[in-house]
């Protein structure tokens, strides 16, 4: 059986932060575990973020720079807070399309650990 991918309609919403139904479960779980699932977090961080932004920006009085720097720094205020709860919104997310608490984290941990083991083999060998 293969994954199923959402379409972009989907997509938005769930980087909007809405649930997927059932038949997009296999691929929350690759999505949250993939190789740049912390890059795919921050990305649906920013898509949350445009709309506030480019509502402001065309909203509120004053000079076009200002609202456009006040954006920019608000959008990155906001990256920060969003990496640093990276680990937990993903945990969310396939929490909230089925699977057990910790399987994201477990799925992250089984993709990379042939990588750290021959990083720990490398550090073995030369600081022996």
């Amino acid at each position: 059986m293969t994954m199923r991918r959402p379409g972009p309609l989907w997509w938005l919403w769930y980087a909007m932060g809405g649930g997927l139904p059932t038949r997009y479960r296999d691929w929350v779980l690759h999505d949250v575990s993939t190789r740049t699932w912390a890059l795919r977090q921050l990305a649906r961080s920013v898509v949350q973020v445009v709309p506030f932004g480019i509502v402001l920006v065309l909203v509120v009085p004053g000079e076009l720079w200002v609202r456009l720097v006040a954006v920019l720094g608000g959008a990155l205020v906001g990256l920060i807070y969003a990496a640093s709860f990276v680990h937990l919104t993903t945990e969310h997310r396939s929490v909230k399309a089925g699977w057990e608490p910790g399987r994201a984290e477990a799925e992250r941990e089984r993709r990379t650990a042939p990588e750290r083991e021959a990083a720990a083999r490398r550090y073995e060998e030369r600081y022996r």
